[in-house]
């Protein structure tokens, strides 16, 4: 028992660490880590009592904590892609309409897939599934049942959750087969059932514990066959998903997506405080990439609430640049009619859902669309498909009166100069950070925070005058500097800073 016991120590110290790395590594935090973490640390301090003899337990019992169960949790969360959330509580109503709740071990695949690890042995399960467990033992199957009752009432991007059951100590070929026509995938070896012989009267008694130590009655009983393997099978590689192709954009993402904020002029310190945060919010993680990769190769749908009030607020706050984007944007959208669905019209409004939003999302319902938002109340209440992103003010000619951020701070995320070549980088690092600030400044304005700029960008020597440096760094890509503000045009500048600065072309010494 000794030894039993300390490798069962060693299974749950293991199990913590993976635990904990479980997190680093998946593209988001996984919801639910803290809480699997927990229960290892609660079976370990069990473990210990155990060892110093606080706590009196036999063999078998040993063998029946739930660190099976936690390490095909953990088993299952390493060997699946975009792991959200383990051991997660879904609420649903069963067949009679009663409300019920379903811990689902592992939710993965952007929440698309299901995973039930299952670390109890086959002849157990098998012997539960002909009725001969113990009182209230739920089979297999018919956990499979509520799984794809809950499953129904869950959708994911408008389908319903693919769900694997991981069997990690072997199931009957009699339950595969079952649990594939349910339509449940299964992970693990499936092994044969020879025969079914009736228990004696001794045998009646026996039940299928947690500990997993059915005995040789038991087996006999059950008949399966570990020896005879039917098939192994692995997790699927590539699980089909019905991606949405629609995309739904509420008011916060069209203005994110048209602000000055959002195409390079995050470097100021803005007079409104909001604006400023958002801004260094901006230069830590660009939101603009996101939006664009999200949105790319789907259709895009926006009501009419939407788009009107939208617009209101770009008249009233929105800039040149603003709104020539807007002006893009509302092309390729297509708007349509509000029309909230049935599920956001019974919902009352409130101060977390006013009657716009339910419009809003409403018509996303009915179009089967994936609701773009920056609207925390709404993601929160989680009454249609939403996809959360983070919101953009629009700047109007607030960047003009902003303080320059430019030259007291060099930003790690600009290219590093090097020599022969930083007059190019240079200044391809300035156009792409100060293009979106260009509509709302003047010309000459523009030409200095450049200078600033590039000035500011490690490795960049020193010319001499700083008159001088926009012409200094153009004759560095173009040896004889002729036609030197088409160049600056050509580096990716805004539409409508061709003809400014076009038009201000004496400003360039």
């Amino acid at each position: 028992m000794r030894s039993l016991l300390c490798e069962r120590i060693a299974i749950a110290k293991d199990l913590i660490k993976r635990a904990e790395a479980l997190s680093k590594s998946q593209k988001r935090r996984i919801e639910g880590g803290a809480k699997l973490c927990g229960k290892l640390k609660a079976e370990l301090n069990f473990l210990h009592k155990v060892e110093a003899g606080k706590v009196a337990i036999k063999e078998s019992h040993l063998q029946s904590t739930n660190l099976t169960h936690l390490q095909a949790i953990i088993q299952s969360a390493e060997n699946l892609e975009d792991v959200v959330s383990v051991l997660h509580v879904f609420a649903y109503e069963d067949r009679f309409g009663d409300k019920q709740t379903l811990v689902v071990d592992v939710v993965a695949n952007g929440g698309h897939t299901w995973v039930k690890a299952i670390g109890r042995k086959a002849e157990a399960l098998h012997n539960i599934w002909l009725g001969r467990g113990q009182y209230g033992d739920k089979s297999v199957i018919e956990q499979a049942e509520d799984f794809l009752q809950a499953s129904r009432q869950q959708p994911v991007e408008y389908s319903n959750p693919h769900i694997i059951f991981a069997f990690y100590n072997s199931v009957s070929s009699p339950m595969a087969e079952r649990l594939k026509e349910m339509g449940i995938s299964v992970r693990g070896d499936v092994v044969a059932v020879n025969s079914l012989a009736e228990p004696s009267a001794e045998n009646e008694h026996l039940n299928s514990s947690e500990s997993d130590e059915e005995g040789p009655e038991l087996l006999q009983v059950t008949r399966v066959d570990r020896e005879n393997l039917v098939a192994s099978i692995a997790f699927p590689t590539q699980i089909k998903v019905n991606v949405c192709n629609r995309v739904n954009l509420d008011i916060t993402t069209l203005i994110t997506y048209v602000s000055a904020l959002s195409y390079g002029g995050c470097y100021f310190v803005f007079k409104e405080k909001v604006l400023t945060e958002q801004a260094a919010q901006e230069r830590r993680e660009r939101v603009l990439p996101q939006l664009k990769e999200f949105m790319e190769g789907k259709e895009l749908f926006a009501c009419e609430s939407a788009v009107r009030d939208f617009q209101s607020i770009l008249e009233t706050l929105g800039g040149p640049g603003e709104k020539e984007r807007a002006t893009l944007l509302v092309k390729r959208i297509n708007v349509v009619p509000d029309q909230p669905s049935d599920r956001a019209l019974g919902l009352v409004a409130s101060s977390k859902i006013n009657s716009r939003s339910l419009a809003i999302f409403g018509t996303g319902d009915t179009l089967k669309a994936i609701t773009m938002t920056a609207n925390s109340k709404w993601v929160m209440t989680r009454h249609s498909e939403v996809v959360a992103t983070v919101t953009r003010k629009l700047n109007r000619e607030k960047a003009a009166s902003a303080e320059d951020s430019l030259g007291a701070h060099r930003y790690s995320s600009r290219a590093p100069c090097v020599p022969g070549q930083w007059g190019h980088v240079a200044l391809n690092n300035a156009t792409a950070e100060l293009s979106g600030a260009r509509s709302s400044l003047s010309a000459s304005r523009f030409l200095c925070l450049m200078q600033k700029h590039i000035l500011s960008s490690p490795g960049v020597p020193c010319l001499g005058k700083q008159d001088k440096v926009i012409k200094g760094h153009i004759d560095c890509f173009t040896p004889s500097g002729s036609d030197a503000m088409s160049f600056l045009i050509h580096a990716d500048m805004v539409p409508c800073a061709s003809h400014m600065l076009q038009g201000d072309a004496d400003n360039v010494v």
